[in-house]
This record gives structure tokens, C-alpha cells and sequence, in this order.
């Protein structure tokens, strides 16, 4: 397959789309969510008509009604090493192990590749339809497949997510300008960036930073103090020279790296234990599975 996919194909066209294709007579997401449309002089700090924007040299915003015209798709998708995807012909087991493993409940399907993406596929079809313990049926993912949003990658946040919401859709793939997929987001990352973090029912409460899981390893949020947890553990995690640079399990796990580390990356510490990434944004760790070396956990 050549590493440039061809620019007539669905994926490609997707990447043309503009503001154009929002119908203008159509109440705007922010009319129906806020009751009110934003209008140009509201008190977000918006810049002059004209402006450019830049938000990576003005790094993380705060959440603002604002960030729907200041920010692209860019800014806010999950980039494309980090998808989590199946291809076309996978079968009903390992699609059931995917969704256990990722605890997603909305996959991209690709037929050969990720950059020839042939829409998604969600939890809840397969289980009304095949169950999780397979049925006579034979099984066909292709049969399964919603559609996706294909988007350019320069799209402002605030138009896409008024797409999604005329189409229906919760998922989106980002395009480069040869049609192969950059990147992928969904509503509730463009949501985000309106009101602010949100979290569910697998999120640990707040006022549990860890919790002990039944093979003896820890499920933490990446803010988990780290004093606190060197305590939990009977580990030094950190010198006394570190100790001033770091004061959380994601300050640690990044000091190891230099980098935010991908979803499901194993971080090694010097001491034996070990620190696989739960969850994860381009921008920061959230949650982290910490094992423990064999007699650190006895």
C-alpha cells in the first residue's frame, strides 16, 4: 500500500470540509447548551478580529466558552500512535478483548490500515446483537460499522462539535492533507475544553487517590501524592535531590521519560516497580496501574 493514500477517498474528502458545512439557519450547539450564542464581545479574552491564534506557544488553556473558536482540532486531538483501533476482519473474541483491555466503548475499524478507515464500531451494537459469548450467527464486523467524521486537522473545535451534533456521531478522525488519518477525538474532548475535566463512573473518586487491586497492584490517579504513596508502599521512589523537582506519581513517571508516555506504556523504575499509563492526553497523565516488585509486595 503506498504510504500516501489516494486523495479521492472517503477519508480524503472528509478533509475538506469547512465552516460552509454547517447549515447556518440551524440553532448553534452553544444556543441549545448555554441558551445563548457567544457573541464576539463576550468577557473571554478574545483576541482582535484577525488575530492568530497559537496555542502551542501559549500552551494549556484554561476551559472557556471561547476555546470553541480559538481552538482547532489540532490542539485537542488524541494523536494517531495513540488510537486504539481493530481491523476489518477481526473476530467477535478478540473485538470483545480489545474493548475489555482499552475500557473504550467506540473503536475505529480499518480495513488493511489505519489510513483506510472504515467507520466504527460500539460496544453496545454487539452486545444487543451477538452477546459477548458469540452466537450462531456468524459474525461480520463490516455488517456492525457506524459511520465516522472525517476532519482537518485546522477545523475550530466549535464547528466540529456542532457537526457531531447534527450528525449524530461521537467520534471523529483527523486527516492529513494525503487522506491518512493524524489523529481522533470525540465529543466529550471537545466538551472538555468548555467546562472542564469530566468524569465517570471509572474515574477513582477524588478523595481516593489509589486503590489496591486484588493482585496486590495499585490503580492511582496521577496526582497521587508521592510522599504519601512511598509511605503506602515502603518504596523510596525518589533522592532527595528529586524530591524538589517532583511532588506526584505523573511528576515521577515523567521525570523517567521526559516525555507524557502513551496510553498503556510501561515506565521501569530503578527500584523494580513498575508504572503502566491507565489514561493519558497528548497533554498529561491521569491515571497510572503501579506494580510492585515481588518482595516489595509481600
Amino acid at each position: 500500500m503506498s504510504s500516501n493514500p489516494d486523495p479521492s477517498s472517503p477519508a480524503a474528502r472528509g478533509a475538506l470540509l469547512d465552516d460552509e458545512d454547517t447549515p447556518a439557519q440551524r440553532p448553534g450547539f452553544l444556543a441549545r447548551f448555554f441558551g445563548t450564542e457567544a457573541s464576539a464581545s463576550d468577557p473571554e479574552g478574545d483576541p482582535p478580529p484577525g488575530t492568530e491564534i497559537n496555542t502551542h506557544t501559549l500552551g494549556p488553556r484554561l476551559p472557556g466558552i471561547s476555546n470553541l473558536r480559538q481552538m482547532r482540532v489540532e490542539d485537542v486531538a488524541i494523536p494517531r500512535a495513540e488510537i486504539t483501533s481493530v481491523a476489518s476482519d477481526t473476530d467477535l473474541p478478540d473485538l470483545v478483548q480489545v474493548f475489555r483491555d482499552s475500557g473504550l466503548t467506540r473503536l475505529p475499524v480499518y480495513d488493511g490500515t489505519l489510513d483506510d478507515p472504515i467507520g466504527l464500531v460500539h460496544l453496545k451494537d454487539i452486545a444487543l446483537r451477538h452477546g459477548f459469548n458469540g452466537d450462531d450467527e456468524p459474525f461480520i464486523l463490516s455488517e456492525s460499522l457506524r459511520p465516522v467524521l472525517y476532519v482537518p486537522p485546522s477545523m475550530p473545535i466549535g464547528v466540529l462539535l456542532t457537526k457531531m451534533q447534527a450528525d449524530r456521531t461521537h467520534m471523529a478522525l483527523v486527516i492529513d492533507e494525503y487522506g491518512g488519518v493524524d489523529g481522533l477525538l470525540t465529543i466529550e474532548d471537545l466538551i472538555e475544553q468548555v467546562i472542564g475535566e469530566i468524569e465517570d463512573e471509572h474515574d477513582i473518586e477524588e478523595a481516593q487517590p489509589w486503590i489496591r487491586e486484588e493482585d496486590g497492584a495499585f490503580l492511582a490517579l496521577a496526582r497521587a501524592p508521592l510522599d504519601e504513596f512511598e509511605s503506602e508502599i515502603g518504596v523510596d521512589l525518589v533522592d532527595e535531590e528529586e524530591e524538589e523537582e517532583v511532588d506526584s506519581l505523573g511528576g515521577l513517571v515523567f521525570l523517567l521519560t521526559g516525555r507524557v508516555p502513551a496510553r498503556g506504556e510501561v515506565v521501569p523504575h530503578p527500584s523494580g516497580v513498575e508504572f503502566e499509563v491507565i489514561d493519558a492526553d497528548p497533554r498529561r497523565i491521569k491515571r497510572l496501574r503501579v506494580r510492585l516488585p515481588a518482595e516489595a509486595a509481600e
